[in-house]
């Protein structure tokens, strides 16, 4: 039953990004985020209060309908919001709020572990704290006016934004590499500790690595859009996903504390910085009047896979796969990912060296 409380918010994410884009595309990128932080605020704030289980699974359902919403039109107004050659850095520095917010509320949680309940309500008041600020002060994407004052009258329909106008091979590239890449992601958040135990290392020694995986995905997460806008694109996406590939290997295969460390941190950079490096890629594939709409469907498939990485390490490890099995078995994913992002920026853009500062 535990299991569905936490699966249904995943669950909640998909329909939110991707209708959240959609409507984004039509109405504004600000209101929908308005109203995405009003709703997982509104149901953060629910979920310490509700007093039945069918109740807890609803809130905790529409609290990832609303965040799954917010991500989409987040990355539009960023990636909106700068020129070019600074919007990976922009989406970089955005996302940065994701893990500092996730340590927030672990330290929140560690001083109110008798009463889970505080946690829910800090976590709820705070975004609805944010809301009327947001309202205030953060403008609409002018990108978006400037295109809805030029063309209005009939927006073109989903098949049309995702696949028309030659669309088609760069939005199902981005669909897998969202895919693949956040299969990894997510099966590493869910299973790094236990597959530690099951090499052979103590508690302790796994919660360390863990911290750190999460350390290095801090700094990945900065670092992707960075290097993004700084040099060439396609030599970053190979460098990025090279490395994962080799701390997959090195999780896999380490038998000491220290080159498990090292490879836990290098884990964490890479497939964060892998994440950063598809979140500020989807924007330009799309123009201004679909922008959300696909930026919006191409996360909603990255939370498929979101589900789907940690359920498939779980059942290769019930199999006996192993760690080294579990890992060997994500490396296709990770080069599939590699290349069909690659083809995206080798058809979007012209390529770039790297910049002298």
């Amino acid at each position: 039953m535990l299991g569905w409380v936490f699966s249904v918010g995943i669950i909640g994410l998909l329909p939110g990004a991707f209708f959240g884009g959609w409507v984004a595309d039509r109405i504004g990128r600000k209101k929908i985020l308005v109203m995405a932080v009003l709703l997982f605020g509104v149901f953060s704030l629910s979920t310490a209060f509700v007093d039945s289980y069918s109740g807890l699974l609803l809130v905790r359902f529409l609290t990832g309908l609303g965040l799954g919403a917010a991500l989409p039109n987040l990355i539009a107004l960023c990636a909106e919001a700068v020129s070019e050659h600074k919007r990976g850095t922009a989406i970089s520095v955005m996302y940065c709020g994701v893990p500092l917010g996730g340590a927030l509320a672990a330290v929140v949680a560690m001083f109110s572990s008798e009463h889970w309940q505080t946690t829910f309500i800090i976590g709820g008041l705070a975004p609805l704290l944010a809301v009327p600020l947001m309202i205030l002060l953060l403008p609409e994407s002018s990108a978006f006016r400037q295109q809805r004052d030029n063309t209005p009258g009939a927006r073109p329909s989903t098949s049309q934004a995702l696949f028309g106008e030659g669309r088609a091979r760069t939005t199902l590239a981005l669909w897998l590499s969202y895919f693949f890449t956040l299969t990894v992601m997510y099966m590493l958040l869910n299973w790094l500790p236990s597959l530690l135990l099951e090499q052979g290392f103590s508690k302790p020694q796994a919660g360390m690595v863990q911290m750190l995986f999460n350390i290095g995905g801090a700094l990945g997460s900065l670092l992707g859009g960075v290097l993004l806008d700084r040099c060439n694109a396609v030599k970053v996406v190979l460098c990025v996903y090279a490395g994962l590939l080799a701390a997959l290997a090195g999780v896999g295969l380490s038998v000491g504390i220290v080159p498990m460390a090292i490879a836990g941190f290098a884990a964490g950079l890479f497939v964060m910085a892998a994440q950063l490096v598809l979140y500020a890629s989807a924007p330009p594939s799309y123009p201004t009047s679909v922008r959300a709409t696909g930026v919006g469907a191409a996360v909603a498939v990255g939370r498929l896979g979101s589900v789907a990485g940690p359920l498939a390490a779980g059942q290769l490890l019930a199999a006996g796969a192993g760690t080294a099995g579990v890992l060997l078995a994500t490396s296709p994913g990770v080069v599939i990912a590699a290349l069909t992002i690659i083809s995206v920026m080798v058809r979007a853009a012209p390529p770039r060296t790297c910049a002298a500062n």
